[in-house]
């Protein structure tokens, strides 16, 4: 008979993690270390961003289409990169899949803009919903981002934070599928969120 240990004695600790900082993460980069994957580092973290379920992927290009329509091409980014607050910058480097500048997006040619040059960001989420909502919101929110929408896939729902004060969103709502949003930068159009949303068959 093998005799159990007293549970109560038994002290674990967490594995340690590795956290990456930018400059790491581009020197890995030069070498060729991540060539032929997409990833987003949050936290010093590295998250995968390849794996795209159909409906992620169908609902980022139904809010593409929609937010081109009411902004034009040239104020869209796509799934590329934001720069974050400072504080944030070393163990931070996020992809938003879709972003509203307030100029053109000509004018980053040589950079990428921070959350004071954006209107309105997007994430579109189905297994990564909490992270989103929690730890991607207080990231945005210190950037200084002033609108921030996840779309929810599978429960169907639009949760819409605004007003960032002292890092975090003072203003959160959840909007259903039957329910209309309209972007502050655009407070005279309505947005159906069952148009940015898969059919409930799919």
């Amino acid at each position: 008979m093998v005799a159990l240990l007293d549970p109560v004695a038994v002290t674990e600790e967490a594995p340690r993690r590795i956290r990456f900082t930018r400059g790491e993460v581009d020197r890995l980069l030069d070498l060729g270390a991540f060539a032929g994957t997409r990833f987003e580092l949050i936290q010093g973290d590295l998250i995968d961003k390849m794996g795209q379920k159909p409906p992620h992927a169908y609902s980022v290009g139904l809010l593409m289409e929609c937010l081109v329509r009411l902004f034009g091409l040239h104020r869209i980014r796509c799934q590329l990169p934001i720069e974050v607050a400072d504080p944030d910058r070393e163990f931070n480097y996020p992809e938003p899949d879709l972003v509203v500048l307030a100029g053109s997006s000509r004018d980053y040619a040589l950079r990428h803009p921070n959350g004071a040059e954006v209107v309105l960001l997007v994430e579109v989420s189905d297994s990564t919903v909490r992270f989103d909502q929690t730890v991607k919101a207080d990231l945005y929110a210190r950037a200084g981002v002033p609108e921030y929408w996840v779309l929810d896939v599978n429960r169907r729902l639009l949760s819409v934070y605004r007003n960032p004060i002292n890092g975090h969103y003072s203003r959160a709502v959840k909007t259903t599928a039957t329910e209309t949003v309209s972007p502050e930068a655009m407070p005279e159009t309505a947005i159906l969120v069952s148009d940015l949303l898969p059919p409930v068959s799919a």
